[in-house]
Order: C-alpha cells, then sequence, then structure tokens
C-alpha cells in the first residue's frame, strides 16, 4: 500500500502566470541541488516551458481554468498528489488553491510567504521581501541564501532550435535581427507605438507572440515591409524562446517574452507604464535597460496593470516617445553587435 512506502520527493506548485513560472527556475535549481530533482505543478501553456529542464522530475498538469476548473478538479488533482507521497511542498503562488493543493495532497511540510492569504495553512512562513528581484524573493523559500543565484533558465531542445532556425532561414533573416514583443494581456501593459517603432528602426525585425497576438504583431510588421516579419502564433512557445535567442535585442512590454529573453540571455528594452521594475520583475543583467515615463504619481496603479487605465488618460504609456525607445533599442543592439565582432583571446 501507498501508506507503507517512505516520504522523500519535493513538490512545488506554481501555476501563476508563464513569466512568474520561468522566474521560479532559479529556486528549482536551489531546491534539485539540496534534494534532487523536483516535481512541479503547472498550467498546461507553462508545462512546456519546463520540458527537459535538469531540475525537473515530473510535471503535473493542472488545468485550473479548464478540464480542472472548481472543486471538483481542486479535489482530484489533491487525491493524485497524495497518493505520490511527497515529504515537502513550496508555495511561491501566494494562492488559497495552491494551498488547498498541499493541504489536499497531505504534505507534512508546506513552505509559503508569510504574507500569502493563505499563510496559516503554512508549517513554515518565511518573510516577502519588500525590495528587490522575484528571483531573489523566491529563492528565499529554499531557505538558505543561494550566492550567486541559479540563472534564470530554459532547457531548449534541438527540435526548438532547428524550428527558429528554419523559420529565419525561409525568410532569409540571419541571427542579430531586433526581436519585438508587443503584447500582454494586461491592457495597459501594452505601449501603442511599436508600429512606429519598428519603422524607426533600421534592420530586419522579427515581432514574436502567441496567437492571440497575431493581429497586432502583423500591424507591427506591416509598418516596416520588406524587412520586418510576424512569427506571431507561428511558432511553440519553446522554439519562439529558441528565435529570441538569436535576436541581438528584444523590445518588449513587462510581459513573458521578458523572462523568456532572460533565460536565453538575449539582452532586453523593457517598456514599463503602469508597473515599475522596483515591484521585481524587471530584466536582470548590465546589458539590458528599462524604460518609463518618470514623474508620473499614478505609477505603478498595480501590481500588474489594469485593462484600462483608472484615471482614463494612459499617459505612463502615451507619452513614452517613439524615439526613446528607438534610441535604447539601437544602443544595446549596438552593443551586442560589438560583443559579437570582438576577437576572442
Amino acid at each position: 500500500m501507498a501508506e507503507g512506502r517512505s516520504r522523500s520527493a519535493t513538490l512545488v506548485i506554481q501555476t501563476a502566470f508563464l513569466g512568474d513560472v520561468v522566474l521560479t527556475t532559479p529556486l528549482l535549481v536551489a531546491l534539485a541541488d539540496r534534494r534532487g530533482p523536483v516535481d512541479v505543478v503547472v498550467t498546461p501553456g507553462a508545462a512546456t516551458l519546463l520540458e527537459g529542464h535538469p531540475a525537473v522530475r515530473a510535471m503535473i498538469r493542472y488545468d485550473k481554468r479548464g478540464r480542472d476548473a472548481g472543486l471538483g478538479g481542486l479535489w482530484r488533482l489533491g487525491v493524485e498528489l497524495r497518493a505520490r507521497l511527497y515529504a515537502r511542498a513550496y508555495l511561491p503562488h501566494r494562492s488559497w488553491r495552491s494551498a488547498a493543493l498541499a493541504l489536499l495532497a497531505r504534505v507534512p511540510e508546506r513552505t509559503g510567504f508569510a504574507d500569502g492569504p493563505a499563510a496559516i495553512t503554512y508549517t513554515t512562513r518565511v518573510r516577502r521581501l519588500p525590495t528587490g528581484h522575484e528571483v531573489e524573493r523566491l529563492l528565499a523559500l529554499a531557505g538558505r541564501r543561494t550566492r550567486p543565484a541559479p540563472p534564470v533558465s530554459l532547457a531548449l531542445r534541438s527540435e526548438d532550435e532547428a524550428a527558429a532556425d528554419r523559420w529565419l532561414e525561409e525568410r532569409g533573416i540571419r541571427a542579430g535581427f531586433i526581436a519585438i514583443a508587443p503584447g500582454s494581456i494586461w491592457g495597459t501593459k501594452r505601449w501603442p507605438y511599436y508600429p512606429a517603432l519598428a519603422a524607426a528602426l533600421e534592420g530586419p525585425v522579427v515581432v514574436v507572440g502567441g496567437h492571440e497576438d497575431a493581429a497586432l504583431a502583423a500591424e507591427v510588421a506591416a509598418a516596416a515591409p520588406g524587412r520586418a516579419w510576424s512569427a506571431a502564433g507561428a511558432l511553440s512557445l519553446r522554439a519562439s524562446a529558441a528565435l529570441i535567442e538569436r535576436a541581438r535585442v528584444l523590445v518588449t512590454n513587462d510581459s513573458a517574452p521578458l523572462h523568456l529573453a532572460t533565460a536565453v540571455s538575449t539582452p532586453v528594452v523593457a517598456v514599463y507604464g503602469p508597473t515599475v521594475p522596483e515591484q521585481g520583475f524587471g530584466p536582470r543583467g548590465s546589458r539590458s535597460l528599462a524604460l518609463g515615463h518618470a514623474g508620473l504619481a499614478c505609477r505603478p496603479c498595480s501590481a500588474h496593470g489594469p485593462q484600462v487605465c483608472p484615471l482614463g488618460h494612459h499617459r505612463c504609456m502615451r507619452e513614452l516617445p517613439v524615439e526613446t525607445v528607438a534610441e535604447a533599442t539601437v544602443m544595446v543592439a549596438g552593443a551586442e553587435e560589438r560583443r559579437a565582432i570582438r576577437p576572442r583571446h
């Protein structure tokens, strides 16, 4: 019987957005270094990002908005997790749903943030740092400080790389282009001038995104005919990450592609409006830049960015000029080009 088996495995429950899952990878590495690869509960969309990751033993898909929606789905997954006899669970996502899964799974050790709404259910409560990057905040769940922090990482497969290369070769585009990711699920996070930016830049531009970004990406690409192409919806999420890996720089809103670029070591020009990097989700590394409308008292207006500006003016994005973003893009792209041609000793 299952009850006769000993508990040893580690479970991480992270059912937040794609970018959050990417930023959780350093925590996964830290935990795996301590007790071996971990099992992770993730949404189906995020699961593909962790396939083949050396810190992950198994992924349990939780379709919380589809077939697993509601209390029935929660209960079924909890029972499934219970049969796996986990010794400990880490809960980077501060939600009642995640806490309920750990309880239903009867995991004896449950570690989460002290400011979470379900903190009373945790056996270990960790103070969530008010400042610093989300990567370091999440690493605090592992207990010991890990210095330097493990990098944000993906385990791209050869087929992901081949799909990106094939897409570029079919269009005669070489590595070193400028990538643009204009989409976001949060309306106020979308900078409205990406078509003008594509037109202002020189050289090849590739627009990336998912199926939901296809119309916007086509509009951006159409602004620079003959040297801009849209890959939105044409490639898998992992192949899109491989495509971003081949860019000199990615220009993006505060959204998942920013963190994909971090994971594949591509520098970023990140455009912020209703959110600010100081909230912990900025680009990492000295090669990236974060831009925003300085001096607006209404920034930040929320943790995620609402669908509509609460004050009705959306000045944080509308008053961030194309010239500012274009100059930053050219500067970062130029620095990367110089790095690429610098002789190695």
